[in-house]
C-alpha cells in the first residue's frame, strides 16, 4: 500500500525532499559540496519513500547534482518511470576552505569564525566558499525556473537542508535567523502549493512510509 498526499486542485506543488542519511563518513564533518554518498540505512529510507509516494503522480524529479541527493532522487524517479533532472543550483552550501573538516579542527583553528557560525550562521561567509545570501541567490531562481516549466503539476526537488530552508524563509517571509527553527529529518518532504502566485505550506519535514 502508499501514501497518498492531500489533493493539490489546480496548484503547482513542489515537494521539496531533503536527502536520506549520508554516509558514516560524513559524521562529526563539514560537508556541503563534499560529495558523500548515502548510507546502507539512507538507501533504504530512500526506496521506502519512492514506494510511499508512488501512487501520487508526479510531473519530474529534480535533484541536486551530490550523490546524496541523486541517489535518493533516483529512488523517487524509478517507481515513476521518470528519470532524475540534475539542477547545479540545488547544490548544498559551499563551506569552501572548510569542507571536509571535523568540527573540532574547525573550532580549533578558526575559533572566530566558528563562533560567528554557531552564534549567527546565516551571517557568516564561509572562505572560499559561500554565505547564506549566495545560497539564495542561486536557489530561488532555480526553483522559480522548475514551477514555471510544471505549472500545475506536482514536482520533487531532492536536494539539501539549506535549500530547503531558504524556500520556507522566503515563502514564509521570514528572516534568516529563523530558518533554524525548523527541524529537517533525512528523508523529511516538505510540501509547498502555488496557486496563482501565492503559496501555501502544507507540510513540513513529513515522514512519508509505505505502511505493511
Amino acid at each position: 500500500m502508499t501514501v497518498e498526499l492531500p489533493d493539490r486542485g489546480a496548484a503547482t506543488r513542489l515537494l521539496l525532499v531533503r536527502h536520506a542519511e549520508p554516509d558514516s563518513s560524513a559524521h562529526g564533518r563539514c560537508y556541503g559540496r563534499l560529495d558523500v554518498p548515502l548510507s546502507p540505512e539512507g538507501r533504504r529510507r530512500a526506496e521506502t519513500l519512492g514506494a510511499a509516494l508512488a501512487a501520487s503522480p508526479l510531473g519530474a524529479v529534480y535533484s541536486s547534482p551530490l550523490l546524496r541527493a541523486l541517489d535518493t532522487a533516483r529512488a523517487l524517479a524509478a517507481p515513476q518511470g521518470l528519470e532524475v533532472i540534475v539542477g547545479d543550483g540545488l547544490r548544498e552550501l559551499d563551506f569552501g576552505e572548510l569542507e571536509g573538516l571535523s568540527y573540532d579542527a574547525i573550532r580549533a583553528g578558526w575559533a572566530e569564525l566558528f563562533r560567528g557560525w554557531m552564534e549567527r550562521p546565516t551571517s557568516v561567509t564561509f572562505p572560499g566558499g559561500e554565505g547564506f545570501a549566495d545560497l539564495r541567490a542561486r536557489v530561488l531562481p532555480a526553483l522559480a525556473a522548475i514551477r514555471a516549466r510544471h505549472e500545475g503539476e506536482a514536482v520533487a526537488v531532492v536536494a539539501h537542508g539549506g535549500v530547503v530552508r531558504v524556500v520556507l524563509a522566503d515563502v514564509l517571509e521570514l528572516a534568516d535567523g529563523a530558518i533554524f527553527r525548523f527541524g529537517l529529518d533525512f528523508g523529511g518532504v516538505t510540501v509547498v502549493d502555488w496557486l496563482d502566485g501565492s503559496a501555501v505550506v502544507r507540510a513540513v519535514n513529513a515522514a512519508l512510509y509505505s505502511p505493511a
